[in-house]
């Protein structure tokens, strides 16, 4: 059973920098996709950031594809989202998830996803 365990979220303030890391176990991690979508109360699950297995290509929402980095580690089995220059607006739980294989795909919808993390609050003041 894969797990993914997300770590780095925190309060900061308005402009700064952020890094959050999903640790994945349970599966053969140059396998899968992974993913990073985040969800503030009332609405839907929104996709932020896609990276394939290999980390060959990268995929971002509009809103933040000049602020966020997705990058992955095939040896420490790890998915990271770098954030800078954070803004209040992206404040949510910040979700890490997987789906097996992706090699060329986008995806962007959370169906596309077989496990998922249990979240971690990022919160943005201004």
């Amino acid at each position: 059973q894969v797990r993914l365990v997300e770590s780095g979220g925190g309060l900061v303030q308005a402009g700064d920098s952020l890094r959050l890391s999903c640790a994945h176990s349970g599966g053969v991690f140059y396998m899968y996709t992974m993913a990073w979508f985040r969800q503030t109360p009332g609405k839907e699950r929104e996709f932020v950031a896609t990276i394939t297995p290999s980390g060959g290509r990268t995929y971002y929402d509009d809103s933040v594809r000049d602020r966020f980095t997705i990058s992955r580690d095939n040896n420490k089995n790890t998915v990271d989202l770098q954030m800078n220059t954070l803004k209040p607006e992206v404040t949510a739980v910040y979700y890490c998830a997987t789906k097996f294989g992706g090699y060329n795909g986008r995806y962007k919808s959370e169906n596309d996803y077989d496990y998922w993390g249990q979240g971690t609050q990022v919160t943005v003041s201004s």
